[in-house]
């Protein structure tokens, strides 16, 4: 954001995280995810967002202008999305054991998060 709409953001690799995890405990991945977030939440605190600052403005490479405060949704919504996931993992090993009531029960319905 801080060059604006002047310049694209820094492309950014979805992917090299999967790569980074590669081989890793479920103890080290939630000790870095725990490590890395307090690091983000530190930095974005030490910005002194104020209100004004949410309509500050830059450019996606892929998606054009976006505003600061729709980057800050789509982080929380990002981890939302694997709260999502998760809970669709979690819920799949009860699929028969639920019997009948897996009709109700939409978690066990839902085919994915990513729908174009």
């Amino acid at each position: 954001m801080e060059h604006g709409e002047t310049r694209p953001f820094d492309p950014f690799d979805r992917f090299a995280q999967e790569k980074e995890s590669k081989g890793k405990s479920l103890e080290q991945l939630l000790d870095d995810f725990s490590r890395l977030r307090s690091e983000s939440l530190a930095a974005l605190q030490a910005l002194n967002l104020q209100s004004a600052d949410l309509a500050r403005r830059g450019k996606h490479p892929a998606l054009g202008a976006v505003t600061l405060s729709e980057l800050l949704a789509t982080w929380a919504v990002h981890d939302l999305t694997h709260l999502h996931q998760l809970s669709r993992v979690l819920a799949y090993q009860y699929r028969e054991a639920v019997g009948p009531w897996g009709g109700y029960l939409g978690v066990l319905k839902c085919s994915g998060h990513s729908a174009g």
